[in-house]
């Protein structure tokens, strides 16, 4: 089940989310893992999917912000 949520954020709250969010992107993409007690490959990749497309979403709004102050 998806829910959609809207948040009002300033440029300087979207910029701490994106970084946050890259920092847990990379974060998950580098962590060492053992077979025996990590996420399934599959799990982990959507995971990281969903992470990205998130950083999309925030980006592709703060381009549009930039396009309409223009």
């Amino acid at each position: 089940m998806s829910h959609a949520l809207e948040v009002q954020l300033n440029d300087r709250q979207r910029e701490l989310l994106l970084k946050g969010l890259r920092f847990v992107r990379s974060s998950r993409m580098m962590e060492f893992r053992e077979h025996s007690d990590s996420l399934p490959e599959d799990k982990r990749r959507e995971e990281l999917g969903e992470i990205g497309q998130l950083v999309e979403l925030l980006d592709l709004n703060s381009r549009r912000a930039e396009t309409a102050a223009v």
